[in-house]
């Protein structure tokens, strides 16, 4: 990490390389630096990585130690004033480096998250391809499943850069909420029907799918079009990740179509033997005519003319 003053002219300069440069211009090691400052080496250290930076007072020591001027080390053109400018100078390179370093510290919890969400996913899929018992199966899966979607919402304003006030977090989090519950309540009734706690006839075990499927997509189609853009929940398609605006597109254009979808899967049901036909062809239209829409808007964006 490079500490940067902004030079008047635009031009940024890096107060902890020339740290360096002139530390080993002047043929000093860390240690006889620090011993001459009478500091310990691991500020010097922290000095010259970017972690932080001398007062006002140890910067005119440090120049006149390095034989070379603090507008040199400050990489600016023009000495400062006064001490009190040199100091302000400094505190407002303070204020840069803290927020940076909390940036910093921010990218890598969110990569740690990141990495802890895509393990339990991956962790799930080998489950259920491993475990032969369907009730062990079911139970492990199901808690990689919630422990990977409670992950996310406790983490959900680190992962999305959002303030926890922001609005968009909290239709993040519901989202997140109402997707936690459809996952317990799935995995409860598919392991009290495997335990036979439950028992649905051929017909009444079609009905509750489809009643269970039906929810999902009226809940979805009523919080899509208000789930902001972000990599984490709702219509994720590699177009609609990369543009904000062909999120949006997308996610309209599923709240729109999620209740006439829904009426039109219950009537077939109701009428077509063929359950797992009906249901599939009611998920290919309801992700389909959004996903084909605007993947179509992001290849006319960038790929060609809109208009």
């Amino acid at each position: 990490m490079m500490l940067c003053l902004p030079h008047k002219k635009g031009r940024k300069t890096m107060i902890n390389e020339n740290i360096k440069h002139f530390r080993k211009e002047k043929g000093l090691n860390q240690e006889e630096l620090a011993v001459k400052l009478h500091v310990v080496r691991q500020t010097v250290s922290k000095w010259e990585n970017g972690l932080s930076v001398p007062d006002a007072d140890v910067l005119i020591r440090l120049a006149n130690v390095l034989g070379v001027s603090v507008s040199q080390l400050l990489g600016i053109e023009t000495e400062p004033n006064n001490h009190q400018a040199l100091a302000d100078q400094l505190a407002d390179l303070n204020e840069q480096l803290a927020l940076k370093n909390q940036q910093e510290r921010n990218r890598l919890q969110a990569g740690r998250k990141r990495g802890t969400i895509l393990f339990l996913t991956f962790l799930t899929m080998l489950v259920a391809l491993i475990v032969k018992n369907e009730l062990v199966s079911l139970l492990l899966t199901g808690v990689c499943m919630i422990s990977a979607a409670i992950i996310l919402y406790r983490n959900l304003a680190l992962l999305t850069n959002e303030t926890t006030d922001d609005l968009r977090i909290g239709t993040l989090r519901v989202t997140t909420l109402i997707n936690i519950g459809f996952l317990i309540i799935g995995i409860l009734v598919a392991c009290l029907t495997a335990l036979d706690v439950i028992t649905f006839s051929e017909n009444g075990e079609k009905i509750f799918a489809m009643a269970f499927i039906s929810c999902i997509m009226l809940a979805s189609g009523i919080l899509c079009p208000r789930i902001p853009y972000n990599r984490y929940t709702g219509l994720r398609l590699p177009w609609t990740i990369r543009d904000e605006e062909t999120w949006k597109i997308a996610h309209n254009i599923l709240g729109h179509i999620s209740l006439p979808i829904v009426l039109l899967y219950v009537a077939c049901t109701l009428t077509v033997p063929d359950f797992g036909l009906v249901t599939s062809g009611a998920m290919i239209l309801w992700i389909g005519i959004p996903g084909g829409i605007s993947g179509v808007y992001y290849l006319r964006k960038y790929h060609g003319h809109l208009g």
